[in-house]
């Protein structure tokens, strides 16, 4: 039997760093952000007991980064700070309010100091990009026993200098993984030639219990042995959408939680279980719920998560 920890918290492992976004009629603006980040904070603001391990530096935008996780309820794990300078994302909006990226990424990062979560989220390139990314999945690979992972690919081609290696690393996450969740345009990188529910069925087959798909304003689906949902997205005026499939991610395992079906109290393997037993009805009410977090994050500049309250709120108006 697998020892539960006494204080079940969630890590999140990856990139932090100072977005800068630039608009279709040139004005820029600076926050905190990084795609792991993103959903610690989500994780953090749902109200989850959040850990995030990243690698931030000790200069003024490494501190903003550090006020922004402690305002959301996210603890920084004590080996996520260097000397040195924070990494920088830039993003370009389209008239759309779509972005397009250029990340200077610094990313070696130490082993947590704390290594009692029940449930650990990786993602983006901080889980693939050496030197980090080996020590990443080393880490997965020894924890897996007794804690679950989710994984989110949230591909960035223009960094990965080699694609075949960058999909073998893939598909060595995906072979740890208990929930992935991918999006549409990640799959056609991935596997251009194959249509994306065949995709998700082999990385079932490989040991994932749940791979959910996003499709943008199309909505996401929800994939099992058992199971197949489908929801649409909600309505809503787009400010840009920065964010919003890293709000996605962390919804989607508060959710999980909010149902019973990932337990911090249960071993890993029942967990795995109720994974695989987990009903239609239960997957689209998650489904809905992580869409209208990202709906939420989507209407408003830069990736801002929705607070739990806030998240009910509207949820309560979409439902009217």
């Amino acid at each position: 039997m697998t020892k539960l920890p006494d204080n079940p918290e969630i890590l999140v492992i990856g990139e932090a760093l100072t977005d800068t976004v630039t608009h279709p009629d040139g004005h820029r603006e600076e926050h905190p952000g990084g795609s792991p980040a993103n959903v610690a904070i989500t994780l953090g603001r749902l109200g989850h007991a959040t850990r995030l391990l990243t690698d931030i530096g000790d200069d003024p935008q490494g501190q903003r980064i550090r006020d922004w996780l402690r305002e959301s309820h996210v603890q920084l794990d004590t080996a996520s700070v260097r000397h040195g300078t924070t990494s920088v994302a830039r993003a370009r909006l389209d008239p759309t309010g779509a972005a397009q990226y250029d990340i200077d990424l610094q990313w070696n990062p130490r082993t947590p100091s704390c290594s009692e979560a029940w449930l650990i989220h990786v993602g983006s390139v901080s889980a693939i990009l050496p030197p980090g990314g080996p020590i990443v999945q080393h880490y997965l690979a020894r924890r897996r026993p007794c804690a679950l992972i989710s994984y989110d690919p949230n591909i960035r081609p223009q960094l990965l200098p080699d694609a075949d290696s960058a999909r073998a690393s893939v598909n060595s996450l995906v072979q740890l993984s208990d929930i992935i969740k991918v999006s549409d345009e990640d799959l056609h990188w991935l596997e251009p030639r194959v249509p994306a529910v065949d995709v998700a069925h082999r990385w079932l087959a490989l040991g994932p219990h749940l791979v959910v798909i996003t499709r943008g304003d199309a909505g996401a689906r929800a994939i099992t042995q058992a199971a197949d949902v489908a929801v649409s997205a909600p309505i809503t005026e787009i400010a840009d959408t920065v964010g919003a499939g890293d709000t996605f991610m962390g919804a989607l395992l508060s959710g999980l939680i909010g149902l019973g079906i990932l337990n911090p109290l249960a071993d890993p393997v029942a967990s795995r279980g109720a994974l695989n037993g987990a009903t239609a009805a239960g997957l689209e009410h998650v489904l809905e719920f992580s869409a209208r977090a990202a709906a939420i994050t989507v209407s408003r500049a830069g990736a801002d998560p929705p607070w739990r309250g806030e998240l009910q709120e509207r949820s309560r108006s979409w439902s009217a």
